[in-house]
This record gives structure tokens, C-alpha cells and sequence, in this order.
């Protein structure tokens, strides 16, 4: 593994700890602790103050808006240019998790309240069976997975049948969609995942983390689900019917700090990863090879967000303690 050269990597400091990553079309835009998103714009960079003296809890990129939910109970959207919109105002309600995608739907949860705001504006609410932690919406269709005690729910907004249920005891923290929406995976508060294939309901359980979960991402192609909690990425099977299930997963870009959060490159069998003492590396899935985007810094501040552009030409990362950088790829 060696360090790549300075040019092809930009570091700043973001003057408040990350909650999250995204690019607003082609904008690198982070979501920060302190209530307000950081646009890195050609012209220099640019703080839109989208929860002014509150901290952002959820947040989202989708198109050219960053979505971010606070403990000030509102939702609003963040646009390339740094212009602000509130889509909801829950009176002062913590929002506890929040989905968003390309067409403008937009959901968000606070308690046992869900809400989904379709492109055209309409909201419909939902009463799950527990506080809500985590959301996302199926790759197709008008619906949203949705993890809370004792397992997840698949909700049609538009329909008037109930939402259809997923069981497995305990209490399941995030959740997320394989992008050809045959599985739901939820992260529960013991070090495990839980998996269903959404065709059946055949549940398959993902164990032998030393620390809890907090980061997932899927492979473009559904092959592959990448996961934080170890020391190195830990990467499940899922190319067949079954799943990882009888399966063991790979494991790359093995170190002493624990990986804290992961990103596939949205083309290639390509992970981005980083550590809880600052690193960020490069793995990639077939035959484990890796490049060092980040030596781990001294004070270290653990990696919290990633993301890739579209293209999959550019990274950006945001750590703890207000570290980010943009590195990009040689053409």
C-alpha cells in the first residue's frame, strides 16, 4: 500500500465535525454536526445555515439537494447554490432518520411517525409499531423500508393496504435496500445484521462483528454489501438466490483502527474506506489490492462520511473533528 501523490488529493478543514457527504449534481456538499451544509464550489466554499443554532440528527444527498432533518424538528433541503427550503416542521420533534432520492420523495421519521412527501409535494403518515431508526426507499415503486423494534416494514404511502411486516426480535437501528430491491438489510443494536429476500421473507442473520454497525453500502451490481464494524470492511455475498447466507464475507483493507465508514465506487468493484483514526483507503474487491487516499493524522479524528460522485471520479470524506478532503481519481 503507498501514499498517493498530494496533487490528486485536496484537504480542508470544515470547522465542525461531519455528519455526512454527498454531491449535489456535481457540488461536494457536507452535512455538519453544527446545524448548517458546506458547499465546495469551484468559487470557494460556502456555509448554508439549514438548522441555525441546532445540529443536523439525519441527512440525505438526492439530484442537487441535500436533505437534512434536526433536534429544531424541521426537514429542509439544501440546493447546490446554498438556497434553503423547509419541507416540515414537526414542532420541535427530534427527526430520528431520513430518506431521500433523485425524483424528489423525501421521508423522514420522528418517534413512531413516518412521513413520505411523494415529488409532487403530498404527504401521507404512517404510525409504525416503535421509535423508527432508520429509513430507505425501494429502488422502485413508490415505497419505503422502514426499521424499528422488533424488525422492518415495507409502506406503500399511496395505498390503503397495511404496510407488510418483517419479524425478527430486537432492535434494528439503520436499513438499507440492495439496489435490485431484493433484499432488506437492517444494523441492530447487538453487533449484528439482519437480512431478509423481500420475494419470501427468508431471513438470514450476519454475526461475528466486534462493534456495532453504522455504515452499509451496496455494490452497484447487488453482489456485494460492504459494512463498518471491524477492522477491516467487511464485505457479504449476495449474488445468489440465498444470499450470504452459509457464506463467509471478504474481508479487505485489514488495520488496527476499526472501519467506521464505507462507500462502493458506483461502477466499479471499488471500496472506499475509513477509519476511526482518519485514514481513508482504497480496496478493491477481487483481488484486495489497496491505495492509501489518507495516512491516519496525529490528533486523529475518526472518518464519519463518504462519498462519490456520479462519474465515480471524485471521493470525498469528512471526519470527527472537522478534517475533509476530495481526492480524485487519475483520468
Amino acid at each position: 500500500m503507498s501514499s498517493l501523490p498530494k496533487s490528486r488529493l485536496t484537504l480542508f478543514d470544515a470547522e465542525a465535525p461531519v455528519a455526512a457527504a454527498g454531491f449535489l449534481d456535481e457540488t461536494p456538499a457536507l452535512a455538519l454536526d453544527a446545524g448548517a451544509v458546506l458547499l465546495i464550489a469551484p468559487a470557494g466554499r460556502r456555509r448554508a445555515a439549514a438548522h441555525p443554532g441546532g445540529t443536523i440528527l439525519a441527512s440525505a444527498a438526492a439530484g442537487d439537494q441535500f436533505i437534512t432533518g434536526g433536534d429544531d424538528g424541521r426537514v429542509a433541503a439544501t440546493s447546490a447554490k446554498g438556497e434553503l427550503r423547509e419541507i416540515a416542521d414537526e414542532k420541535g420533534q427530534w427527526i430520528d432518520a431520513l430518506a431521500a432520492r433523485k425524483d424528489g420523495a423525501i421521508a423522514w421519521s420522528s418517534g413512531k411517525t413516518v412521513r413520505a412527501r411523494d415529488p409532487a409535494g403530498r404527504i401521507r403518515s404512517f404510525s409504525a409499531p416503535s421509535s423508527v431508526r432508520g429509513l430507505a426507499f425501494m429502488p422502485k415503486g413508490y415505497r419505503l423500508a422502514i426499521a424499528h423494534y422488533g424488525g422492518a416494514s415495507l409502506w406503500f404511502p399511496n395505498a390503503t393496504v397495511l404496510p407488510d411486516r418483517f419479524e425478527w426480535k430486537g432492535s434494528h437501528l439503520s436499513i438499507s435496500v440492495s439496489p435490485d430491491g431484493r433484499f432488506l438489510v437492517t444494523a441492530m443494536q447487538e453487533q449484528a445484521l439482519h437480512a431478509w429476500r423481500v420475494e419470501d421473507k427468508k431471513d438470514m442473520r450476519m454475526t461475528g462483528y466486534p462493534s456495532k454497525t453504522h455504515s452499509l453500502s451496496w455494490s452497484f451490481d447487488s453482489l456485494w454489501l460492504a459494512t463498518s464494524g471491524a477492522g477491516a470492511g467487511i464485505i457479504w455475498p449476495f449474488k445468489d438466490k440465498e444470499g450470504p447466507a452459509g457464506r463467509a464475507p471478504l474481508e479487505r483493507g485489514m488495520r488496527q483502527a476499526k472501519v467506521t465508514c464505507v462507500a462502493f465506487h458506483p461502477k466499479a468493484h471499488a471500496l472506499a474506506q475509513g477509519y476511526e483514526d482518519g485514514a481513508v483507503v482504497l480496496c478493491r474487491i477481487p483481488d484486495g489490492s489497496e491505495l492509501l487516499v489518507r495516512a491516519e493524522p496525529s490528533p486523529a479524528g475518526a472518518i464519519t462520511a463518504l462519498a462519490w460522485d456520479g462519474p465515480g471520479n471524485r471521493l470525498l470524506f469528512g471526519a470527527t473533528d472537522g478534517a475533509a478532503g476530495i481526492f480524485e481519481l487519475a483520468g
